[in-house]
C-alpha cells in the first residue's frame, strides 16, 4: 500500500471522531430544545457530514501532494525509463537505424561471452567503481579512459547536477574526474545495486584496443605536464626495462619509450605486484562486460551517432549535444602501426595475447600491421 493511501486512511480516522462529535453534539441540541428527531433533522446531519469529510479529504490530499514536492516526487507522474523504450520497439524514427547496429554489437558480446568465458563468478563492489549512476535519467555508464570518458563524465555531471552545469564543455576536464562529483554503483547497498543493475539503461563505450593503448602511452609518458605518472611509473619501467639508464632519467621518468612500455604491460611481475592503471587495463577487466548485462556498446570509432542514440534513449536530446573532440591528432590505426613497427613480433604476440579478450568481446579484427611470427 502507498504512503498517500496510509496518510489518508490514517487522517480519515481522525476526522470520523470530529464527525461523530459533531452528529452527538447535534442530537443533544435537539433533545434540549425539546423536538422530536425526523428526517429532516437526519438529512441536515448527512448533509454537514458529507461536506465536513469533503472539506477533509481535499486537505489530507494537499498535505501529501506538498509531501510529494518537499521530496523530489511529482504526484502521479514519474521520469519514464529509458530501458522499455529500448526494448520495446517504442523508438523515435531517429533511434530505428541506430538500434539494429546496437543490437548486434550486443548480440556478437554475448556469443563471444559464451564462448570464451567458461567461469562465471560474483562481483564485489571493488568491480563496481567504473560503473557511474545517474538515477534521475536512470542510467549506468562504465567509463573507459581513452574513450572519450571525460566527455561522457561531463555530459553526466550535467545531467545529474540540478541546473549547477548546464554545458558539458563549460567544465574543466580536471574537474570531471574528481572523485565524488558522480556517484559510482560501488556505494550502494546490495539491494540498490541489484534493482539498478535490473531496471537502469546501463552502457559503455570501447575502441580498437591497439589505437586505446598507444593512446594512453601518448598522453602519460610523451607529454611533459604529467609528471605524476612519470615518477609513479616512468622511473619504475626505466629501472627495471633500461640498460645503463642515466640517473636523470631514473630520477624523472619523462622519457618512456613505447618499446619499454610493452615490455613493463608484459612483464608477468607488472601485474603480480599490483593491478593494471585504469588507462591501458583491458575494458573486460574494468566493465565486466560478461556479468554485466550492457544495453548499449557504443564504439569510438562511431562515437556521434552512438552518443546521440544514448542521449536520446535518455531523453534529452533536445536539450544536451555530446561535445565533439577539439584534438587536432586523433591516435588511429595509422599512428598505432607507425609505434609497432619498432616491437618486436615476439613482443607483439605477447601484447595481443594480454589484450586478446577486448578484441574478442567486441568484434575487432587483428591488426594488419601486427607481425606475431
Amino acid at each position: 500500500m502507498s504512503c498517500p493511501l496510509l496518510n489518508i486512511i490514517a487522517g480519515l480516522r481522525h476526522h470520523c471522531i470530529n464527525v461523530t462529535f459533531i452528529v452527538s453534539l447535534f442530537f443533544c441540541l435537539v433533545c434540549e430544545c425539546g423536538e422530536t428527531i425526523t428526517f429532516i433533522h437526519l438529512s441536515v446531519v448527512l448533509m454537514l457530514c458529507l461536506i465536513f469529510l469533503s472539506v477533509s479529504l481535499t486537505h489530507i490530499y494537499c498535505l501529501n501532494a506538498e509531501a510529494g514536492l518537499k521530496t523530489g516526487r511529482r504526484p502521479g507522474k514519474s521520469r519514464r525509463s529509458p530501458l522499455p523504450t529500448f526494448y520495446n520497439g517504442d523508438q523515435q524514427p531517429e533511434l530505428l537505424a541506430a538500434h539494429t547496429s546496437l543490437q548486434g554489437r550486443r548480440e556478437l558480446l554475448e556469443q563471444a561471452c559464451l564462448g570464451h568465458m567458461r567461469k562465471r563468478r560474483v562481483l564485489s563492489p571493488e568491480d563496481l567503481k567504473h560503473l557511474i549512476v545517474d538515477d534521475k535519467h536512470s542510467l549506468i555508464y562504465c567509463y573507459v579512459p581513452k574513450v572519450a570518458c571525460t566527455n561522457w563524465k561531463r555530459v553526466l555531471m550535467v545531467l545529474t547536477s540540478d541546473g549547477r552545469y548546464t554545458d558539458p564543455l563549460a567544465i574543466p576536464a580536471n574537474e570531471a574526474h574528481v572523485a565524488g562529483n558522480l556517484r559510482t554503483l560501488s556505494e550502494f547497498s546490495v539491494a540498490e545495486i541489484n534493482q539498478r543493475l535490473r531496471s537502469y539503461l546501463k552502457f559503455i563505450f570501447v575502441r580498437e584496443p591497439f589505437e586505446r593503448l598507444v593512446s594512453a602511452y601518448r598522453n602519460k609518458f610523451t607529454r611533459r605536464y604529467n609528471t605524476a605518472f612519470h615518477k609513479r611509473y616512468g622511473t619504475k619501467i626505466i629501472r627495471r626495462h633500461r640498460l645503463n639508464p642515466k640517473p636523470e632519467a631514473l630520477e624523472k621518468g619523462d622519457d618512456v619509450t613505447f618499446p619499454e612500455f610493452v615490455q613493463y604491460l608484459v612483464d608477468p611481475r607488472t601485474q603480480r605486484e599490483e593491478p593494471f592503471n585504469e588507462h591501458w587495463e583491458r575494458v573486460h577487466s574494468l566493465c565486466h562486460p560478461c556479468l554485466i548485462h550492457y544495453n548499449v556498446v557504443g564504439k569510438y570509432e562511431t562515437l556521434e551517432a552512438d552518443a546521440q542514440a544514448v542521449l536520446t534513449l535518455a531523453g534529452v536530446e533536445g536539450t544536451l549535444q555530446f561535445p565533439t573532440s577539439g584534438k587536432t591528432t586523433t591516435t588511429d590505426g595509422h599512428m598505432a602501426a607507425r609505434y609497432f613497427k619498432h616491437i618486436s613480433p615476439l613482443y607483439q604476440k605477447k601484447l595481443f595475447n594480454l589484450y586478446r579478450m577486448d578484441f574478442l568481446l567486441f568484434n575487432y579484427s587483428t591488426p594488419e600491421y601486427l607481425r606475431t611470427r
